[in-house]
């Protein structure tokens, strides 16, 4: 009898010494799922690149049209001057003996940053990555299409800082985009938008 009034009248009870049965809430299933981490940049990786490598473009084609094989254009007297120069080595005029060799690693870096997007949740990195991207698509397209040759194409620099070397855009936006890289891993923030502190 006592048993039915039990059953009855109040809720099964956890007999002594079992756990109580945990019911699972909303935030202890975000720590045993997937984190959400926002939504991918990746439209804001490739606007980034876009811009860059356009602005790039652009301004190679007006440098060769109006300024080569003509006199330098002063911009802060001799400090600052716009000189177009044919670059067929890395950024800033170094190792003109391996054209070939900065032309892959070029493209090596398109290919990693293009495997990194698909995991791309922070805008930081999505601009720095855009950066990068847009810099080295515009290097890579001197490579390709102008003289001498196919993947040996020399460089068109034209910003010329006093006691400094020749360099373009996009060198300038390569430069910015691996500065703030290192910004951000100093800052243990990660592209898929996690903060480690190790």
């Amino acid at each position: 009898m006592a048993e039915a009034e039990r059953v009855i009248g109040t809720p099964d009870t956890p007999e002594a010494g079992s756990e109580p049965e945990q019911s699972s809430g909303p935030g202890e299933q975000e720590s045993t799922g997937a984190r959400p981490r926002g939504k991918r940049r990746i439209a804001v990786l490739f606007a980034v690149a876009t811009f860059a490598y356009v602005l790039d473009l652009v301004s190679k084609m007006i440098v060769v049209a109006k300024l080569e094989h003509h006199a330098p254009i002063e911009i802060v007297g001799d400090w600052l001057k716009f000189e177009a120069i044919r670059n067929a080595g890395a950024a800033f005029g170094m190792g003109e003996a391996f054209t070939i060799i900065f032309t892959v690693i070029a493209a090596a870096v398109i290919v990693v940053i293009a495997r990194l997007a698909r995991k791309l949740y922070s805008l930081p990195w999505a601009i720095a990555l855009g950066l990068l991207l847009g810099g080295a698509l515009g290097n890579l397209t001197d490579r390709i299409f102008r003289a001498p040759g196919v993947f040996e194409g020399a460089v068109v620099d034209f910003i010329a800082p006093k006691h400094f070397a020749v360099f373009n855009l996009a060198d300038s936006a390569i430069v910015c985009g691996g500065i703030l890289i290192v910004l951000l891993s100093f800052k243990g923030l990660d592209p898929d938008g996690t903060v480690h502190k190790d």
